[in-house]
């Protein structure tokens, strides 16, 4: 016997400030979320050195499991358009222990990410003026506090002002990039790159990669930086139509993100070349950031506008990693998955308060703490990040299919967007999270050992199995029973949303 309680019935939903996104704020802040100039500049170089000058179809691939994810996200939410994304889907479809985990998954990667971002803002603040410090240096750990304070801040303040910022701050980043390709292309066509390399369609074969392992490891990097598109689904109750614009985004932002990724890599690729030395993307000694081995030779004295552009990619993402997480978390005390002080959202602002302080206080001592014991730990950390991103994403894709199971033979289109892209998407992902944690688990993988092996595998595998302890700790909790009963969520709960996105004032970019 399911029951659902009274308290869900409320008209406003969970009191987030419904109608306040169109499709454009809601894409913004997708793309804004993968942080696409410092994901890039993180990334490109690995990516190089583990498939050479496959890197570009390398991206294209790893875009094929986040559509179909993606086609998940976009179904799911237009049956269940409730902020708590996974933790509302994956319980839903598989009942409380795998909806709470996922929900876990979710606060997981953004708690890590928070971390790294902060820190990356901070390192690229002080590098404006000059100064190149340790990452334990105590001024890199002040300001990506004070980074982390303020974007919590901002999404404490209101979706609205976020939606305004980041609005300025993607805008910075891709006239940025612009900059990058211009320039780049540019220096190629006249001749003066440093190591001009023709553009040739093998490139994009998908089938001229030449090592299996290279292969796997440079998807799985690419994996990371599509991470994020999500977050437009997270605030799909405030939203003009919640039924329809988070989804809608959450596909735009993908192919968008596929456009700039490969974009710049190619561009990047003709003007400096695969060399392994000098500015070549094959150098080692660059692949942590080919910003700043190329900006002099590329921009000269205006190179400052890269490193801007990564501390404004940083400082945007910090803000929008926060969102899906205290949305997450705030869902997660709506249906008792969590204390009650989790649902408290401020009676101005409209926001997940109390989550969202949380969010914000956590990932500062989380990123106080790991950094203090020691910096290789918390770089492991990230490293092990793309596991807690294939175990959610994976838990929607299969929640996607089961809970359309009846669906799925109605028709064509419903067979493919509710169950085979989704489930293709959801395999592929949970082949990445095996894989991933394989690779992990040798010690030379990463920065640390710990019992002997890979450090990051023992902080992406622990990080969950906490999650793990968590759960049944909150299991013997009063306020959690009819959560753990099936009763306060399950496959016919009314989900705590708007009842009627057109009884809600215009978005403030136009509701389109």
């Amino acid at each position: 016997m399911t029951t659902t309680p009274i308290h869900l019935g409320r008209p406003d939903g969970k009191g987030l400030a419904a109608g306040t996104l169109g499709l454009w704020g809601s894409t913004v802040i997708g793309l804004a979320s993968t942080a696409p100039v410092y994901s890039l500049v993180a990334t490109l170089g690995w990516v190089v050195l583990a498939v050479g000058a496959q890197a570009p179809i390398a991206f294209i691939v790893a875009f094929v499991p986040m559509l179909f994810i993606a086609f998940a996200y976009r179904e799911l939410n237009r049956e269940i358009p409730d902020c708590g994304t996974t933790f509302t889907w994956g319980t839903k479809a598989f009942g409380p222990w795998v909806g709470w985990m996922g929900g876990w998954g979710v606060a997981v990667a953004g708690m890590v990410v928070l971390a790294n971002l902060a820190q990356i803002a901070s390192i690229y603040f002080w590098a404006l003026f000059g100064l190149s410090l340790e990452n334990n240096d105590w001024r890199i750990i002040l300001m990506a506090v004070v980074f982390i304070a303020a974007m919590t801040w901002v999404s404490w303040r209101g979706v609205e002002i976020g939606e305004k910022i980041q609005n300025l701050l993607l805008g910075i980043q891709y006239v940025a990039l612009a900059v990058f390709v211009i320039a780049a292309l540019w220096q190629f066509f006249a001749g003066s790159a440093p190591n001009p390399t023709p553009f040739e369609w093998e490139w994009l074969n998908p089938f001229a990669f030449e090592s299996w392992s290279g292969f796997t490891q440079a998807v799985l990097l690419a994996l990371f930086i599509y991470w994020g598109w999500d977050t437009c689904l997270a605030l799909n109750e405030e939203t003009k139509d919640p039924k329809r614009i988070p989804g809608t985004a959450a596909l735009l932002t993908c192919v968008l993100l596929l456009v700039t990724y490969v974009g710049v890599t190619v561009a990047a690729m003709m003007y400096a070349g695969l060399g392994e030395d000098g500015v070549g993307l094959g150098n080692e000694a660059n692949a942590d950031d080919f910003f700043l081995a190329i900006r002099d030779g590329l921009l000269g004295p205006f190179g400052w506008v890269l490193v801007v552009a990564v501390l404004i990619s940083a400082v945007s993402s910090t803000q929008t990693t926060i969102l899906p997480t205290a949305r997450g978390t705030l869902a997660m005390g709506v249906y008792r998955a969590l204390p009650a002080k989790f649902k408290a959202v401020h009676p101005r602002y409209k926001t997940p308060s109390f989550s969202t302080l949380v969010m914000g206080v956590v990932a500062s001592l989380y990123y106080i703490g790991m950094t203090l014991i020691s910096d290789n730990i918390l770089q492991d950390s990230i490293l092990s990040l793309g596991l807690a991103i294939a175990f959610y994403y994976a838990i929607t894709g299969y929640a996607c299919v089961w809970y359309f199971r009846r669906e799925l033979f109605t028709s064509g289109k419903a067979f493919v967007t509710k169950g085979l892209l989704p489930l293709l998407g959801a395999l592929m992902l949970t082949y990445a999270f095996v894989q991933s944690a394989i690779d992990m688990w040798d010690p030379e993988y990463g920065y640390t050992v710990l019992f002997g092996i890979g450090g990051t595998f023992v902080v992406g595998i622990g990080s969950l199995a906490v999650g793990v302890v968590l759960m049944v700790i909150w299991y013997f909790f009063p306020r959690s029973k009819r959560f753990f009963a099936g009763e306060s969520l399950n496959r016919d709960t009314e989900v705590m949303v708007p009842e009627d996105p057109a009884d809600f004032i215009r978005s403030i970019d136009g509701g389109i």
